[in-house]
């Protein structure tokens, strides 16, 4: 139970003030499972108040009991003075939070058993016996996500608690004991009560797990996948399975077992992955020779995605990523296609989003059932597009200039130039062998 030399000072320094502090949260978690402690959360008898005369260096700004202090920038602990809460009002806030007096009542508050569990800091080192009022221990032990005492109040209290069960569940690999999932499926719809914000911090969590599809999954059991993405939801009711279609799934469990194959380490492009067909449910068909169709999905999909990242509160970067990963993962890819397609393939999607793209494309290859990640099409695909990038690009790579354009047809600067250079920059795309000053300068006359 090694303890980092600033953590231990800032401890040192809460004991030899005559208080108590322990160990809390995750850095629990991490001494039940073996690991080195990389979360410092702490907490203890003394008030914000007297916690910031020992350290006039922390910061204070919220109602819950909360000091963090930091070093070079970065937040190295949280200390939480020990306290209890009364009723909560709205299934999110309590009506009033008191300071309290033991580390065992403060405990008593917490949401899940294996978050109920402290080590107590005293003689300058962690008390390898943890205070466990409530088995967290053992029930770490046995890998199992059981509420503090009876689940119904617990979800009653904090609806937000129904995700985060979900969430520990999954970043764990946990089950969740069988009353506490009865009861999230009971008191679901509260979750609706919850702001878009912290509903978005956990899913994000969820969706970032390396078990992120069994997370959806079960969230999906629950009931909980129906009020925080009702849209994805809805698609689980969509078959897919049809002649001329390679898919084995309907389109919700298509969508997750995309997810649950994407390579990619980054949250919105694995949540784009898990939506990428979300429009299917609002398009879908069937001809009369029994095939499913689901044209233009891409294209609502995109507008979906657009009103679920407003929903979640999703920074504008966040949300036009989502969006164009959505609206253009239709792309096709065949050995005839030509520089100027590709070049259309990388304006719409963006360069800097062309690498997610195709980690979105591998997800839903495997989760449409394929055995393969790549195709050669694929692969001959992501060549073209290294080998495009290397050729010009922009009107500004052409072998003449917009004062080339001027001195040759003698005109002034306007519009026109512009035009001719545009005109010149397209006929490059689609032959590159055309970008030689000598022959755009032939070009020129008749472009006039």
């Amino acid at each position: 139970m090694t303890i980092n030399t600033d953590v231990k000072q800032i401890l040192d320094k809460i004991e030899k003030a005559g208080y108590e502090a322990a160990l809390v949260g995750g850095g629990v978690r991490d001494v039940l499972a073996g690991k080195n402690i990389s979360d410092f959360d702490l907490t203890t008898n003394a008030t914000p108040e007297k916690i910031l005369k020992i350290f006039p260096e922390a910061f204070y700004n919220n109602r819950f009991g909360t000091v963090g202090i930091a070093k070079s920038g970065k937040t190295i602990a949280e200390i939480t003075t020990y306290r209890t809460e009364g009723k909560y009002e709205d299934s999110r806030h309590p009506e009033k939070v008191a300071w309290g007096k033991s580390l065992e009542e403060d405990l008593a508050r917490r949401d899940f058993t294996i978050n109920a569990v402290a080590l107590r800091f005293a003689q300058g080192k962690l008390d390898e016996t943890p205070v466990d009022p409530y088995g967290g221990v053992e029930d770490f032990k046995d890998r199992i996500i059981r509420t503090v005492g009876e689940p119904d109040a617990r979800f009653s209290e904090d609806a937000l608690r129904l995700l985060r069960a979900i969430r520990f569940a999954t970043g764990l690999g946990f089950k969740i004991e069988e009353k506490t999932q009865k009861s999230i499926a009971k008191n679901a719809q509260l979750i609706s009560k919850i702001s878009g914000e912290r509903i978005r911090d956990e899913l994000f969590k969820i969706v970032a797990s390396d078990n992120g599809a069994d997370g959806i999954f079960l969230a999906k059991e629950t009931g909980i996948l129906a009020v925080i993405l009702p849209e994805l939801d809805e698609c689980f009711s969509v078959p897919q399975k049809s002649p001329q279609r390679h898919h084995i799934h309907d389109v919700g469990t298509h969508c997750v077992m995309s997810l649950k194959f994407c390579p990619s380490k980054d949250v919105i492009t694995k949540l784009a992955t898990m939506l990428h067909d979300i429009g299917k449910a609002k398009v879908a068909k069937v001809t009369e020779e029994g095939v499913r169709t689901f044209y233009n999905h891409e294209v609502v999909g995109g507008r979906i995605v657009k009103q679920i990242a407003d929903r979640l509160h999703l920074s504008r970067e966040q949300k036009e990523k989502l969006f164009l990963l959505v609206r253009w993962h239709q792309f096709s890819v065949n050995e005839n296609q030509t520089d100027a397609a590709i070049r259309r393939f990388i304006h719409n999607v963006g360069l800097e989003y062309v690498e997610d793209m195709m980690d979105l494309r591998v997800g839903d290859r495997l989760g449409g059932g394929l055995q393969q990640p790549e195709s050669w099409r694929l692969k001959l695909f992501r060549q073209k597009i290294t080998d495009v990038l290397k050729k010009p690009f922009t009107v500004a790579d052409l072998k003449i200039s917009g004062n080339d354009v001027m001195k040759m047809l003698n005109l002034k600067p306007g519009p026109k130039v512009g035009e001719i250079l545009n005109k010149l920059f397209e006929e490059v795309q689609e032959d590159p062998k055309k970008n030689k000053k000598d022959l755009l300068t032939r070009r020129l006359s008749d472009l006039k």
